[in-house]
């Protein structure tokens, strides 16, 4: 079930309105969310919930058994759950991409009758790694096990951030889930309206984006390094819109519900740096290999090339994380060289804070840093949008062939395309102004009229320009 579809907006207020009358009983409050998050997800492909109540029943049963077995004994069945529940993930996303490679590499590509062929669940990365910070964390004594079965199923398969997160911790969510929850009017206006700025940054940003992507990058060749260079910069919106705009309405929605979500995009596009950007772009994977990964490597505690070492594990295991395909794993790699000189210099903790805080504009140095962190970041969404290695590099070197600004054939003035003049303006003012904030339409006019007025434009361009067909969210494939 889409977010952007019809069937989720007659699923969400159904589900809202039940949820809330069965407020004085949040245990019943729990179950109906653990069969609505089954059905969401059944949507897809009702097979895969099994995957999902296996996931569970392991972590859950893990945790009980590590609490009572402590010591070495603990260790190893924390270390059993981890292995079984990555395996499937390794099976399922991974088996047919390694197989193909071996057999590239020594078959002669002849991989017949050894691949698979497995469809991939959506959303599996995302919450096998949310059930793997619960045994660890229980493990590590930094949570206790739960006993209420029907909370931690509901903390696993949550339903608005199922599929594409944030990846939450137990230590934030599986709380929430084991106390009574009283509706908060302000909170879910927050969320509302958070919902609808999500909205917004996937059906009008990264949907019209999306049309120009596809058309370049579908053939390169056909277009001037112009177009090219354009279609690159629209897939570094286009991504950002999508999953941010996921990130957004997945938060939002859990505020309808008295729950909260850790925040997962923090405007990384005014980042000034790479190691900026990585505290800003997907939060909470990045965090997740940093507190499950990095440290327990040595983190930065180790000498200046162990911490090298150490980022370019983090870096080529995300980017392995994100899709079966060598193309994700140069990306990582990509972005730990760029992170090599900061750590060389003892520069990656040089903006930790918002930028031009106090002020309502940027300075000069600060203009150039977020354009040129934007420029690296856009290289390296070339790497991650193409289908190929060679794809990639012969798309990055087309940038700086031919006559640059060739006629193309590609068409801008469509009222389709002619949006994005409206829109992008407004996206970045509006983040901009609200930068420091929870999200990025936290910041609004003090009159009502003019903030209705505001929304009624936003929903006016969401109606008028967004794509008929319902289109699936980037990050749904990972």
């Amino acid at each position: 079930m889409l977010f952007n579809s019809l069937q989720f907006a007659v699923f969400l207020p159904i589900v809202f309105v039940v949820y809330w009358l069965l407020r004085r009983w949040y245990r019943w409050q729990n179950l109906f969310v653990l069969a609505a998050s089954y059905y969401f997800y059944a949507c897809w492909d009702p097979r895969f919930l099994l995957l999902i109540v296996f996931t569970s029943a392991a972590s859950y049963a893990s945790g009980l058994a590590i609490d009572r077995m402590r010591g070495g004994a603990g260790r190893w069945v924390m270390w059993a759950n981890v292995v079984v529940n990555l395996s499937i993930l390794g099976v399922f996303k991974y088996y047919d991409f390694f197989v193909q490679s071996f057999a590239d590499l020594f078959l002669g590509g002849r991989a017949d009758g050894l691949l698979l062929h497995l469809i991939l669940p959506v959303g599996i990365s995302f919450y096998t790694f949310q059930a793997l910070s619960y045994s660890i964390d229980v493990y590590r004594r930094t949570v206790e096990p739960t006993r209420d079965a029907v909370a931690f199923f509901a903390y696993v398969s949550f339903f608005p951030q199922l599929v594409a997160g944030p990846i939450e911790r137990a230590s934030s969510l599986l709380p929430q889930f084991q106390r009574s929850r009283h509706f908060d009017y302000s909170l879910a206006v927050d969320g509302l309206r958070q919902m609808l700025w999500g909205f917004f940054k996937k059906m009008i940003i990264a949907d019209t984006c999306a049309v120009y992507v596809d058309m370049v990058f579908g053939n390169p060749e056909g277009f001037s390094p112009s177009v090219r260079l354009l279609a690159a910069v629209l897939f570094s919106l286009q991504i950002y819109g999508d999953f941010s705009g996921y990130s957004d309405i997945a938060i939002g929605c859990s505020k309808l519900f008295g729950i909260t979500l850790r925040r997962n995009f923090n405007l990384p596009y005014f980042s000034r740096d790479i190691a900026e950007f990585w505290r800003r772009w997907h939060i909470s994977l990045t965090s997740w290999f940093r507190d499950y990964v990095y440290i327990p490597l040595g983190g930065s505690r180790v000498s200046r090339w162990r911490v090298v070492l150490n980022t370019f594990i983090i870096f080529l295991l995300s980017g392995l994380w994100h899709g079966a395909n060598w193309t994700f794993v140069v990306w990582g790699a990509y972005h730990a060289l760029l992170f090599l000189p900061l750590i060389l210099l003892g520069k990656n903790r040089s903006h930790i804070d918002t930028v031009a805080a106090g002020r309502r504009l940027p300075n000069i140095k600060e203009v150039g840093q977020m354009l040129l962190t934007f420029l690296l970041a856009t290289v390296g969404w070339i790497i991650f949008r193409s289908e190929s290695i060679d794809f990639a590099f012969n798309y990055i070197g087309s940038l700086f062939r031919g006559r640059f600004f060739a006629p193309s054939a590609v068409n801008f003035d469509t009222a389709e395309f002619s949006v994005l003049w409206i829109a992008l303006p407004l996206l970045v003012a509006e983040e901009w102004m609200s930068r420091g904030r929870d999200h990025g339409f936290a910041r609004l006019p003090r009159w009502r009229w003019l903030r209705w007025l505001l929304y009624s434009f936003i929903i006016f361009i969401i109606v008028a320009f967004m794509q008929t067909n319902e289109t699936p969210f980037i990050y749904f494939q990972f």
